[in-house]
């Protein structure tokens, strides 16, 4: 089997690596469903409707049938959202074969199961190795070749080092860590917290409230994170604070971008139309509502986002809730 770089999905940040790949001289099969972006991709080598002005090298092909552009490839890299992994999975299983290494790019959990997407992937694709890949990298500065690192994590740490060399350049560089329960709870929850500090910024409020947020965010994740099962110092790296820095302040951010919407008066639903991407952090919200409940981990951010998001909470009295909150040390 040849290096042959498999992306299933070919939203912003799964063509700004499939690029990069391409510029290192692999090559790279894209699938999507939509035949307009498959068209777009391989006639107009740009994908207009997710990483518009950013050219397609040569190497690069795209596919709307999901077996043929499996065939042959070492890797195959899951860069759905993630309450289509299992689905995307099960679609794959008849064709897949034991050798092929899955790489996850979603940051997620579940909906209604809270499983980790690696879980996930593991129910379905039982045979296969399975590495996450995470941290703070937003598409459009991955594909103008803006220094970028991030980490690799897996129950399989020689298959861990094959990514690592797989994707990494002078200009993204890739750490190893074995903590894979740390790495991907670190990366799905920073959006909650992503989402409220854009409430906040789209309220008004300044740099004080978004530091406390981030800080005290910051706590919730290490905080459901060691629950769960990971190490306190993974969240001190770049799939904890390394993400949630670059989630919280940037406009690249989709959940800030929707945060500050919803912070503006939007409803939910009218702030992920008008974003016109999946705003991960609204449904990890919902789904790590949920896991809180079940482990009785104190999650106060996560609890008054979901009261916004879902309740229809007026975003002030949200932050004044917690404003108001008992007195106590400040603890993780």
């Amino acid at each position: 089997m040849d290096s042959t770089v498999c992306f299933l999905g070919a939203g912003s940040f799964g063509t700004a690596l499939a690029v990069m790949l391409g510029k290192k001289g692999f090559k790279v099969n894209i699938w999507h469903r939509n035949n307009n972006i498959v068209e777009d991709i391989n006639i107009k080598k740009e994908n207009i409707k997710y990483l518009p002005k950013v050219v397609i090298p040569a190497g690069i092909k795209a596919y709307n049938e999901i077996e043929k552009s499996i065939e042959q490839c070492e890797f195959i890299v899951l860069a759905v959202p993630s309450h289509v992994v299992r689905q995307v999975c099960k679609k794959i299983q008849p064709f897949i074969k034991e050798n092929q290494i899955i790489v996850s790019i979603a940051k997620g959990i579940e909906e209604g199961t809270g499983k980790r997407l690696s879980e996930v992937i593991k129910e379905e694709l039982p045979n296969n190795p399975i590495v996450i890949l995470s941290g703070p990298s937003h598409a459009e500065e991955v594909a103008q070749d803006i220094p970028t690192t991030v980490v690799v994590s897996s129950e399989h740490m020689d298959i861990a080092e094959k990514v690592q060399d797989l994707f990494m350049t002078n200009k993204f560089r890739v750490y190893t860590n074995d903590d894979l329960i740390g790495v991907e709870i670190g990366g799905a929850v920073k959006n909650i917290i992503a989402l409220a500090a854009g409430v906040s910024d789209g309220i008004g409020y300044g740099d004080n409230t978004k530091a406390a947020l981030m800080t005290r965010g910051m706590s919730e994740i290490i905080r459901i994170g060691t629950k769960l099962g990971g190490k306190q110092e993974t969240f001190s790296g770049l799939t904890g604070m390394g993400d949630l820095i670059v989630t919280c302040t940037s406009m690249h951010s989709r959940n800030r971008r929707a945060g500050i919407l919803i912070g503006k008066g939007y409803s939910t639903e009218e702030a992920i139309e008008e974003v016109g991407m999946v705003v991960e952090g609204i449904k990890a919200c919902r789904a790590f509502y949920t896991l809180k409940e079940k482990l009785d981990v104190e999650m106060p951010i996560t609890d008054t986002l979901y009261k916004v998001l879902f309740e229809n909470k007026e975003p002030n009295y949200g932050v004044y809730e917690l404003m108001t909150r008992d007195k106590k040390m400040e603890i993780i």
